[in-house]
């Protein structure tokens, strides 16, 4: 009997700027986030709790990697400019730090994106790995990390997002609510100390705990062959109080917005999120994009970091000749055919 609710893998993650088409072409171009799921001007209406209770409006492009991983929402107000921190944002503030992205061929990836943008030497990350961190145009902090999780290959040297890296106040109750409401119930790494390879990131040559956490159980639903495993990374400070990262501004402002996840089951995520203490905050009830549809839904970690749940009922496999993909009545568990999802890339953008 299928166990609801299902979590299929990040589905991406929010990067809030000033310029929706230059973003979305540097993530193209540097890191192969080329398939737009949907390209969208409209008014963000449900969001009222982390808009000063106005809507307001938006443009918004999703953009996948067909080497697997998570997405990237690329979100732009038009009704006003985003604003910046008004602050230096400092490794372990509160939110979400970096976002992770995973790497066939760490060396390629290093020579690519360092040839016209800062980035860190290569360094060991766990389990034999390595990483390196690199920050983009527009002020955000990357890191790069080797994966041997892919849905296909040969497309570029670089998926899309692999997890992220997130300040928090408390690791003890953050490493709770990222097991017990995302599944994130294996410990890769736990080490209190200073850290050599995050020298390059602002703030972190100071003292911090950092733990790496993964699932042990692999995903399912039907986007998990694509989205794939995924690692989140908590980091508190040890030696100075943190900040919250979007304090006195709005949800869409400049920054990662918020970490969402692709689930099947959102009626039994709401009861299960509200029995374990972190309610919805936002509840969207169905929803149409246009090119995409299906429903949404926000609660916030213990520090207030935005999480998000999507249940996609509707999305383009080709636009071109009205061929959409409707989800809503199969089998929550299954994923779906290999085939079909890369079909998907059929509508990848060309330079």
């Amino acid at each position: 009997m299928t166990q609801l609710p299902i979590i299929s893998g990040i589905q991406q993650i929010g990067i809030g700027n000033t310029s929706v088409y230059d973003t979305w072409e540097w993530y193209r171009k540097n890191l192969g986030m080329d398939l737009p799921v949907f390209d969208e001007a409209a008014e963000a209406a449900l969001m009222l709790p982390y808009t000063e209770g106005k809507p307001r409006s938006r443009h918004a492009i999703l953009a996948l990697n067909m080497m697997g991983g998570g997405g990237a929402e690329i979100w732009q107000y038009t009704s006003r400019v985003g604003q910046p921190a008004a602050f230096n944002i400092n490794l372990g503030d509160l939110g979400i730090n970096i976002a992770k992205f995973k790497s066939i061929d760490i060396d390629r990836s290093h020579l690519a994106l360092s040839q016209n943008n800062p980035c860190s030497e290569i360094r060991n990350y766990i389990n034999g790995r390595k990483h390196f961190f690199c920050k983009d145009p527009f002020g955000n902090y990357l890191e790069i990390v080797e994966s041997e999780n892919w849905f296909q290959k040969k497309i570029s040297h670089t998926g899309g997002i692999y997890g992220a890296v997130i300040g928090v106040s408390n690791i003890e109750d953050s490493m709770q609510f990222y097991n017990s409401i995302l599944g994130y119930d294996e410990v890769l790494s736990d080490e209190l100390n200073t850290f050599e390879e995050k020298e390059f990131l602002p703030g972190g040559s100071q003292k911090y705990r950092s733990v790496i956490l993964t699932h042990s159980k692999k995903r399912k639903g039907p986007f998990s062959p694509l989205l794939g495993k995924s690692e989140i990374e908590l980091i508190q400070c040890i030696d100075r109080s943190p900040r919250k990262i979007f304090k006195d501004r709005m949800w869409g402002d400049l920054g990662f917005i918020h970490l969402c996840f692709d689930i099947s089951g959102m009626d039994a995520m709401r009861e299960k999120c509200k029995t374990t203490g972190h309610p919805f905050t936002v509840d969207s009830g169905d929803f149409d994009m246009g090119d995409a549809g299906g429903q949404f839904a926000y609660i916030e970690d213990p520090d207030g970091t935005l999480i998000e749940f999507v249940e996609t009922h509707k999305l383009p496999i080709l636009k071109k000749v009205g061929w959409y993909l409707h989800l809503k009545n199969r089998n929550p568990e299954k994923s779906l055919p290999r085939w079909l999802l890369k079909a998907m890339g059929l509508n990848r953008k060309k330079d």
